[in-house]
């Protein structure tokens, strides 16, 4: 005998395109009904993002020039020779 497989309603709504990536229908069904929910979270991780942003900007900006990376022209190697120096016989 096969196991009985769960159907879920169709889901509709404002927010449908969520089940589509994986949400459940109850949370499809609460979003519907609560908008304000995702937008709320939409909002809040846009605002971190930014809070994110303005805080690397600030240690970029109170860094001491000794701390900052200087722009040295270096081959690919960087100090190292390269290669073929080590394969050299002695």
């Amino acid at each position: 005998m096969s196991d009985p497989q769960q159907s879920h309603p169709p889901v509709g709504g404002q927010f449908a395109f969520l089940a589509k990536i994986g949400a459940t229908p109850e949370a499809v069904a609460t979003l519907n009904d609560q908008p304000y929910a995702f937008f709320v979270l939409i909002i809040s991780l846009i605002i971190l993002v930014l809070e994110c942003l303005f805080i690397w900007y600030i240690h970029y900006a109170t860094m001491k020039p000794e701390q900052k990376k200087k722009d040295e022209k270096k081959g690919m190697l960087g100090d190292r020779p390269p290669v073929f120096e080590y394969m050299r016989p002695p």
